[in-house]
C-alpha cells in the first residue's frame, strides 16, 4: 500500500509485526527482491516495549517513570522522541536526515536526536540505503521517471550522494525505452492538438519527469506519430 508525504510523493508504508510476534530469521537471501520495493518493520507496540533497555541478564528493564531528578527528565523526553518518530514511520519511511529534522521541529535536544536515530539505525528501522531502493522502484515503475528526475529525488530526500549513486548505479541505461514507454501512454490524449503543439507539450512532460533532450524528442515524435497512424520508428519491447 502507499501513503502520500506532505511533498506529494508517494512513499511505501512499512509492513508491522503483531505484538509478541516473532521476527522472521535472518538468511542469506538478498535484502530485497528484484521486482519488489523493500519494507522493513516498525513495531506496533507502545513505546514501553521496542524501547525497553538491555540488562544484560536476557531480559529488559522496563523504562523508569519520569521523576525530578534530570536523570529521569532525560530518559522520559528520549522516550517520548523515541515514541514519537515510532508513529511517524508507520506512516512512511524517512531517511536520516528527515527522522533528525523530524525530531528537531518538536525541540527535541541535540544530543537525544542522534542518539535515537544511531539506535533506529540499529534496529533498521531507518535505513537510507533502502530507502533509496524504494525511491528509485517507484521512480521507474510507477512514475515513469529518467534517471536524472530520480537522482533529484533521492537528493531531496536526504539520501548521502554515495549511496544515491550506488543505488543509480544499479539503474538500467534504459531512459530511451521508458520515456517512449511513458510518451505512448500520453499521446493518445493529445491527438486532437496539431503535431507541433502536441511534441512542445509532450517533451515538455518528458523533461519534466528527467529525460534529457534527445531522448523526449525522440520518444515524444516516435509516439505521436504511432498515434496519428504514421510510421513511428522502432518499438521498443
Amino acid at each position: 500500500m502507499t501513503s502520500s508525504g506532505g511533498d506529494g510523493g508517494e512513499h511505501l508504508a512499512p509492513i508491522t509485526y503483531l505484538p509478541g510476534a516473532d521476527r522472521p530469521a535472518v538468511s542469506n537471501e538478498p535484502a530485497y527482491p528484484t521486482d519488489e520495493p523493500v519494507r522493513w518493520a516498525v513495531p506496533l507496540e507502545s513505546s514501553a516495549a521496542p524501547f525497553a533497555r538491555d540488562t544484560g541478564t536476557g531480559a529488559p528493564e522496563p523504562p523508569r517513570l519520569s521523576g525530578g531528578s534530570e536523570a529521569e527528565s532525560g530518559e522520559s523526553a528520549t522516550i517520548e522522541a523515541e515514541d514519537a518518530l515510532t508513529k511517524r514511520l508507520r506512516r512512511s519511511a524517512l531517511s536520516e536526515r528527515e527522522a533528525r529534522a523530524f525530531l528537531a521541529q518538536r525541540d527535541v535536544d541535540t544530543s537525544i536526536i542522534e542518539a535515537t536515530i544511531e539506535r533506529f539505525v540499529g534496529r533498521g528501522w531507518i535505513d537510507d540505503a533502502v530507502l533509496a531502493e524504494q525511491l528509485l522502484h517507484a521512480g521507474t515503475t510507477r512514475k515513469g521517471q529518467g534517471r536524472r528526475a530520480i537522482a533529484q529525488a533521492l537528493a531531496a530526500r536526504g539520501i548521502p550522494r554515495d549511496i544515491a549513486d550506488a543505488a543509480l548505479a544499479d539503474l538500467p541505461d534504459d531512459d530511451a525505452e521508458r520515456a517512449l514507454e511513458y510518451a505512448r501512454s500520453k499521446a493518445h490524449g493529445l491527438r486532437s492538438y496539431d503535431m507541433d503543439t502536441a511534441l512542445r507539450r509532450l517533451i515538455g512532460q518528458l523533461s519534466r519527469r528527467g529525460y534529457g533532450g534527445s531522448v523526449a524528442s525522440t520518444a515524444a515524435r516516435t509516439a505521436l506519430t504511432e498515434s496519428r497512424g504514421g510510421t513511428g520508428g522502432v518499438r521498443f519491447r
